[in-house]
């Protein structure tokens, strides 16, 4: 179980509205403290990720993922491999987020080793039932990787 610290969670999503639904949900339905950090392409994502220099090096690291497969510059899949592929990285829960149901898509991402496939919700209505679920299973019920080196440096 993730202890009363602040959670941090990595939304990799280009669409501005679906990072506003996720904002903005939460504030009602998580019963967590957490910070929602926001990469709106691949490459973003991979940089904050490894904290290269510069803006990414002080970040701490995220204790989820949610990650969309259409992305711009490194498509979600990429991202996805990076992540899994690499032994500082890897341990991440990363979920996929996206709108497709392609089962292709689906076994892809299973393939990278994603820890979840969700669905975007087809309507507003339902983000914030989808908040509930993610903080539900993945900061109530799931033991999370220790935060040993959570914070260090590389």
């Amino acid at each position: 179980m993730a202890s009363e610290r602040q959670l941090e969670i990595l939304l990799v999503e280009d669409n501005p509205s679906d990072v506003l639904l996720l904002r903005e949900a939460p504030e009602e339905n998580f019963k967590k403290t957490y910070r929602l950090l926001v990469a709106e392409d691949g490459d973003e994502a991979i940089r904050f990720l490894k904290r290269e220099s510069g803006c990414f090096a002080s970040i701490p690291r995220p204790d989820l993922v949610l990650l969309d497969l259409t992305l711009p510059k490194v498509d979600g899949h990429s991202v996805l491999s990076a992540i899994k592929s690499d032994s500082e990285l890897r341990t991440i829960p990363t979920v996929i987020l996206s709108s497709s149901r392609a089962d292709r898509d689906v076994s892809q991402a299973y393939d990278r080793h994603a820890n979840a496939y969700l669905s975007k919700p087809a309507s507003l209505k339902e983000y914030p039932e989808l908040v509930k679920a993610i903080e539900s299973f993945w900061f109530e019920v799931t033991a999370l990787p220790p935060a040993l080196s959570r914070n260090a440096t590389r």
